[in-house]
């Protein structure tokens, strides 16, 4: 499924092609949300275009290395292996720490 998921976002730019989902926030507030242009910035990080990907949802891009933590952490035994790491990005407190800079990103990129 996910591998079928990236191949449409090579294929297909969402940029140019109906098939993808608009924000409903920014249709509505005309303000992006924290995932505004996630969708070109996948087409763009597949493409390499990295500098493209960033400038659509830079926050999306920077992100990715956090992601591929957790997912190494939880299935490949970094857990285990690397457990004062692991309390460090994804202890008691991550998730708040990771919504407060989810909701300054949100508010900067409407003010910037």
């Amino acid at each position: 499924m996910l591998l079928a998921a990236l191949y449409l976002f090579y294929k297909l730019n969402p940029e140019t092609q109906p098939i993808f989902p608009k924000c409903p926030f920014l249709v509505i507030t005309g303000y992006e949300c924290p995932g505004c242009g996630s969708q070109r910035a996948i087409h763009q990080l597949l493409h390499l275009n990295i500098g493209a990907a960033f400038k659509y949802n830079g926050f999306m891009v920077a992100a990715l290395p956090y992601v591929f933590l957790g997912i190494y952490m939880e299935y490949f035994g970094g857990k285990q292996r690397n457990v004062k790491l692991y309390r460090f990005f994804f202890g008691r407190y991550s998730a708040l720490v990771i919504l407060v800079i989810i909701i300054q990103y949100w508010v900067l990129r409407n003010i910037l």
